[in-house]
């Protein structure tokens, strides 16, 4: 970077907003792309069978009720199937990659192993949350669907992350962890 003016100045030369969508949305996903997301796959019974779609847009929303969201396309076959269905979000671990890419179109051929249970869910994930619908928000070209955590189930690993359109994986360092928390089910409300 060459010489650049203070961030103040920077910004007040910027265009103001005008509600007009100006932002190219090749620079908008390349920027965005910075950010490291873990990996998800949404499933849930669809007409024919237990169905998925990996996504990355997925977030905790609230503890009390305990509720999630996950960032449909609208352009996606799931879009449609999801909305009113009770669903689960399979927090992908480290080696489940070729999961990722499977309910991504790609990997067609990978042979899936699902816990059908009331949810379908995926075995093996680094953990499961098993939501019931509780809100559809419009988000432009996605829908954003909450959903109220009703059960779940996790085990320790490494997680699949994405970051700048590839697959890595997320090491959870517990060095840090002060040592009278490891190993028990609370931590510090930021963690």
């Amino acid at each position: 970077m060459t010489n650049s003016p203070e961030p103040a100045a920077r910004l007040a030369d910027r265009p103001q907003p005008t509600g007009a969508a100006t932002v190219d949305p090749l620079a908008m996903r390349r920027c965005v792309s910075r950010f490291a997301t873990g990996v998800v796959v949404v499933s849930y019974s669809g007409p024919d069978g237990p169905r998925g779609v990996t996504v990355n847009s997925f977030t905790s929303v609230s503890l009390d009720p305990p509720l999630i969201l996950v960032s449909i396309a609208r352009s996606s076959r799931t879009h449609t199937l999801l909305s009113g269905r009770p669903f689960a979000i399979n927090i992908l671990g480290a080696e489940q990659m070729a999961v990722a890419r499977h309910f991504a179109g790609g990997e067609p051929d990978l042979t899936v192993t699902w816990d059908e249970g009331s949810v379908p869910s995926l075995d093996g994930s680094l953990a499961r949350l098993f939501c019931e619908p509780w809100q559809r928000l419009d988000g432009g070209d996605h829908s954003l669907f909450l959903g109220r955590v009703v059960d779940l189930d996790y085990r320790d690993g490494n997680a699949l992350a994405y970051h700048e359109s590839r697959f890595t994986s997320l090491t959870a360092p517990r060095s840090w962890i002060p040592k009278e928390l490891l190993g028990e089910e609370k931590y510090p409300t930021w963690m």
